[in-house]
């Protein structure tokens, strides 16, 4: 059979019928196949992106070392654009919280909980936790960056997966991409722009607080020790340290225009934006929540697969922007808890991929929004959203003209105007 054209050949197979790492019987196959369609059938989905599109940079495997892989505890999927500096941060900050294992999977202490036998004896309800390991692995999606991302992961970072776009997939397609290829029972999707960081002194009684010296581990161990959480997501904190709320409730038809708009800066204590921002919660409890920014959102495979769709867990159709909100929505749907663990800590140095094409930010941001707003409250709101958004941005180039005119910083003004002139162009619809 000749091969097949893609970024990557696969060389060979075995075609005994045995069992992969994955759970899947093993199948017989061409001589050669492309990774993303071993992908795609291990996984059982008929994923949307082309494969010539996609390439995988440890160089040539073959089917049978694909089987050989064993499953892993944890997934680590980040999704990069342009961002070098940052997301070497982010993952010196990991191999910083974790050791090697074997192969390219690395490991992280966590704390199993045992019964205390003398305890129990004298009839004290005591539990002991003793130390131990869960392994990782780190995917980095790189979406056709221009900084030679891939490349230098490859060097910095050789325990790193690195899977290389040669087009933009966008946050939804690159995290389905790397959902795809993850082997771990739990996936936590990072920013590249998110620092992982030991935890503060707590003074709790919770077992995993108590026993948790890092982020990474608070965060694992509070999902681990309960099967009714689909989605944890940490406490979030500014590079300088200043708290960045991420709890959220699910918005309201209304929310929409009072939040990250003019009307909800005039009037910044009004209740549906306070209401969705979880407000009232203090940032230091832990509690159930709707939904947690996306920015680091540890999931159980469980629970997303109950949501996969042909491409995968997360709604291509936001290609970055709300799509976090969506997700979480269907899983709780599915009867899944979603839990805001502060324990845990995580920097974030927001918008750094999406500042690099501001214009575009615009767009996409509140042509997401939209579009949440037409899927869960219905094709009448969504269109009263739209005008109503669109109608901003013909007040803010009058603005914007107005201080043209009076000189006021002429180059900031005339590239205003020009990038509040395309979101108008753009009509806030969906664009890929």
């Amino acid at each position: 059979m000749s091969p097949v054209k893609t970024g990557i050949q696969i060389t060979r197979h075995c075609a005994t019928e045995n069992r992969d790492s994955s759970g899947l019987p093993g199948r017989a196959c061409p001589d050669s196949l492309s990774f993303w369609t071993y992908v795609s059938r291990r996984h059982s989905k008929r994923l949307s992106h082309p494969r010539s599109a996609v390439k995988i940079l440890e160089g040539c495997v073959t089917i049978q070392d694909m089987q050989r892989e064993t499953a892993c505890d944890l997934s680590i999927v980040i999704v990069s654009w342009n961002v070098w500096p940052l997301l070497q941060r982010c993952l010196t900050s990991i191999e910083r919280a974790t050791s090697p294992d074997k192969t390219d999977l690395r490991r992280f202490p966590i704390c199993a909980q045992r019964g205390d036998a003398e305890g129990a004896a004298q009839g004290v309800g005591q539990q002991v936790y003793a130390l131990s390991f869960a392994t990782l692995e780190v995917i980095v999606v790189d979406n056709a960056s221009q900084d030679e991302t891939p490349q230098r992961v490859r060097e910095h970072f050789p325990w790193v997966r690195v899977l290389a776009s040669e087009k933009n997939l966008g946050f939804t397609g690159g995290n389905n991409f790397g959902f795809a290829a993850s082997r771990g029972h739990f996936v936590y999707f990072l920013n590249p722009d998110t620092e992982l960081v030991p935890t503060p002194h707590q003074s709790t009684t919770s077992p995993a607080r108590e026993t948790s010296a890092h982020s990474l581990t608070a965060l694992y161990c509070a999902i681990l020790a309960d099967p009714s959480i689909g989605v944890i997501g940490p406490q979030l904190r500014y590079a300088n340290g200043a708290l960045q709320p991420s709890a959220r409730r699910f918005p309201t038809p209304l929310t929409g225009f009072f939040e990250s708009t003019w009307l909800g800066r005039a009037w910044s204590s009004n209740p549906w934006a306070r209401a969705m921002l979880m407000a009232d919660l203090p940032p230091e409890r832990r509690s159930d929540v709707d939904w947690v920014v996306g920015a680091a959102m540890l999931c159980r495979r469980e629970a997303l697969e109950a949501v996969t769709t042909a491409k995968g867990p997360f709604d291509e159709d936001f290609f970055m922007y709300s799509e976090e909100m969506d997700l979480c929505r269907r899983i709780k749907a599915k009867g899944w808890r979603v839990v805001y663990e502060p324990v845990a800590v995580v920097l974030h140095h927001e918008g750094k991929s999406s500042e690099q094409v501001s214009t575009q930010r615009h767009i996409r941001f509140n042509a997401s929004k939209v579009h949440y707003w037409r899927k869960w409250f219905g094709a009448g709101w969504a269109e009263a959203l739209r005008r109503y958004l669109l109608f901003e941005y013909v007040l803010q180039i009058g603005v914007e003209w107005i201080k043209l005119r009076l000189g006021h910083k002429p180059a900031l003004r005339r590239s205003r105007i020009e990038a509040y002139q395309a979101v108008l162009r753009s009509g806030l619809r969906l664009q890929r």
